[in-house]
């Protein structure tokens, strides 16, 4: 097993988790370090189940270690969490050699948005992203993991054989916005990278980390499963990857 698993939340928890969550924004900006600090962690250390968190992964380590949270908005959205203080897209321990994919854990919650939708997914309908810095309201690093928008599905799979391993302005929009975006040939994002493939090609990202957004959604290259990489920049307006995902998960229902 990867870690604990828990499908039950103690009613203490919910309201703690409800309470945290449902202040604005600008209340509190470190509400989900304090649910994986104060919560999920130190629950998972009595041995006990790690609510309000459906899942803790220390494998490697608690300092590498991540948990799997219900997001309180949309029917499926997973959020992971590292265990370690990260702040957001522009720490650098992001781009340490050593650095823990987030991305590949990421990938592995589908399941738990699987399960609250009580069906399976094909790769294609599930997308993770991370907003930038001037975009989100939590200063801890959390990767949205939830289904992709319908129409930007249908636009990815018109668009996909045009990708390949370099970083290229798209010539449609995705909600709008003409993102960047690469193939990456991965079956699980966990040989890679991709907060480094980022930093390391597109021009200036890397001096600039916090500007940008960045999303991974899964797709299949000539029958070999891989994902489609989009970044997009707040410094022109963008920079919250997390439109191009749909909290009612539509696609989900889409034959």
């Amino acid at each position: 097993m990867r870690g604990w698993n828990s499908g039950a939340h103690t009613l203490i928890s919910i309201f703690a988790f409800v309470a945290l969550l449902a202040e604005p924004a600008h209340a509190d900006r470190m509400a989900l370090w304090k649910i994986v600090s104060l919560e999920c962690v130190p629950h998972f250390e009595k041995g006990e189940a790690p609510v309000p968190c459906e899942h803790i992964d220390i494998t490697g380590g608690e300092d590498r270690g991540y948990v799997d949270l219900k997001d309180l908005r949309g029917v499926a959205q997973m959020l992971t969490i590292p265990i370690r203080r990260v702040t957001g897209i522009e720490d650098p321990a992001l781009l340490e050699p050593d650095a823990p994919n987030y991305f590949a854990g990421a990938w592995g919650a589908r399941a738990y948005v699987e399960g609250h939708l009580h069906r399976s997914l094909p790769r294609e309908a599930v997308a993770i992203s991370v907003n930038s810095m001037d975009r989100r309201s939590q200063d801890q690093l959390h990767l949205h993991v939830d289904c992709v928008d319908k129409d930007v599905a249908a636009t990815l799979a018109e668009y996909k054989d045009r990708f390949d391993a370099q970083w290229r302005p798209m010539s449609v929009a995705l909600e709008g916005r003409h993102y960047w975006a690469r193939r990456l040939d991965s079956p699980d994002l966990a040989d890679i990278s991709p907060f480094r493939l980022l930093a390391d090609g597109v021009d200036g990202a890397k001096d600039h980390m916090g500007l940008w957004t960045l999303v991974a959604i899964g797709t299949t290259f000539s029958g070999q499963p891989g994902f489609i990489l989009l970044a997009d920049d707040a410094e022109t307006g963008g920079g919250h990857g997390e439109d191009l995902q749909d909290k009612e998960c539509a696609i989900a229902t889409v034959k």
